[in-house]
């Protein structure tokens, strides 16, 4: 499962899912955006492993920042942004 959202004032955002028993088996975040430390994509990404097919976006958002230290910083994304391209893709 594919699909990308442009971040209004921000990044291009992408998401590949594959999904297994409803669930969110393997996710893949990427685009034209930045992180800092770099490795917090790593983070995200698990973070989505393991969610329903049927979170909410706002509920995806919230798993999302709650798995992503303090310090880590976004820039032309945020958590909103992903849990929109992961509905998008599950759509």
């Amino acid at each position: 499962m594919h699909a990308e959202y442009k971040v209004p004032g921000g990044k291009l955002v992408v998401v590949d899912l594959d999904v297994k028993d409803n669930m969110i088996e393997q996710a893949r975040l990427s685009g034209d955006f930045f992180l800092e430390p770099p490795e917090a994509l790593g983070l995200i990404n698990q973070a989505l492993q393991g969610l329903s097919v049927n979170s909410s976006a706002e509920e995806i958002a919230a798993y999302v920042s709650r798995a992503l230290p303090a310090e880590v910083e976004m820039f032309g994304l945020d958590p909103q942004a992903i849990g929109v391209v992961v509905r998008r893709a599950l759509a």
